[in-house]
C-alpha cells in the first residue's frame, strides 16, 4: 500500500470507487487520425478493424468514493500493451487473433474535473491528465446529458439514448488504464464492476464547440453515428498504484 498526501489529506492505493454512474459512448474513427492524437504517448491505438480504431466519450458522475463527490468526462482510446510491438496490419482475421492474445488497455488522452480535489490526486498519483472544467451531467430522465465547457468555450453536448438492460452479476473487469503527464506514461491497474447496465448500438447525438478539443474530435470525425453506447446505473472501482513505463 502507498499513501499520497493531496491537500493535506492522506489517500492510500488501491483507490476505491464505491459508488458512481457511468454513461458511455464509442466511435470507430481513423486509425491513422487516432495515432496522430495520442502519438505524443508512445502508445498505439488497436486497429479493432482495418483502418480504424476506438474513441470513447465517457461521463460520470462519481457519488461515493475515496476522491469525494465530482462529475469527470473523458477521452479515451483502445490501445495495445506497449510489449505488443507493432499493430499488425495484415488483415481483420490476423489483427483479432493478436488483439486476444495480447489484450488491449485504455489510454486517457483528456480528463476534465469539477472538482479541486481529484484533479490534484489523479495528476499525483497516476498521471491522469485531469483539468478543471464545467462538467454539467444531466442523468435524472430516462436520456443522459452531459454538456462540457472549458474557459468560457463549449467543449461538446452529448444525448445518450440508454438501451436494453443487460444483467451482469458480479461481472468485474480488469485491465490497464494508460496515462501521459509531463513526459511520463504511465500504466494503471484498474478493475470496473458495473451494476444496472444498458447497451445499445448508436443512441448517441453530439454537438460539438469551438474548444481545441473540439476540433481534434472533429479531425477524429466526429459527430458521426456512434458505434455503441452503454450506460450504468451503479459502478464500482479499484485503481492500483500507477507503474512508470
Amino acid at each position: 500500500m502507498a499513501r499520497h498526501l493531496i491537500q493535506g489529506r492522506e489517500v492510500a492505493t488501491p483507490v476505491r470507487i464505491r459508488d458512481a454512474m457511468a454513461c458511455t459512448a464509442s466511435y470507430l474513427v481513423r486509425a491513422d487520425a487516432a495515432r496522430a492524437v495520442i502519438a505524443y504517448s508512445g502508445l498505439d491505438v488497436v486497429e479493432v478493424l482495418p483502418g480504424k480504431a476506438l474513441c470513447t466519450l465517457a461521463f460520470l458522475d462519481y457519488t461515493e468514493g475515496d476522491l469525494g463527490a465530482y462529475h469527470e468526462f473523458g477521452v479515451t482510446f483502445l490501445v495495445r500493451p506497449p510489449e505488443a510491438g507493432p499493430a499488425p496490419r495484415r488483415g481483420l482475421r490476423r489483427g483479432l487473433s493478436e488483439l486476444l492474445r495480447d489484450g488491449a488497455g485504455v489510454f486517457v488522452h483528456w480528463l476534465p474535473v469539477d472538482q479541486g480535489f481529484t484533479l490534484e490526486a489523479g495528476r499525483t498519483i497516476w498521471g491522469f491528465p485531469k483539468e478543471l472544467a464545467d462538467v454539467d451531467l444531466r442523468l435524472s430522465s430516462p436520456y443522459k446529458r452531459c454538456v462540457v465547457r472549458q474557459d468560457g468555450r463549449l467543449v461538446l453536448d452529448l444525448l445518450l439514448r440508454p438501451g436494453l438492460p443487460v444483467p451482469a452479476p458480479g461481472l468485474t473487469a480488469r485491465t490497464d488504464a494508460y496515462t501521459h503527464l509531463d513526459g511520463v506514461t504511465r500504466r494503471v491497474p484498474w478493475s470496473v464492476a458495473p451494476r444496472g447496465g444498458r447497451v445499445r448500438p448508436a443512441g448517441a447525438l453530439i454537438r460539438l464547440g469551438n474548444h481545441p478539443v473540439a476540433r481534434e474530435l472533429s479531425e477524429l470525425g466526429l459527430p458521426g453515428g456512434a458505434f455503441l453506447t452503454a450506460t450504468a446505473s451503479h459502478v464500482t472501482m479499484r485503481f492500483e498504484e500507477a507503474k512508470t513505463l
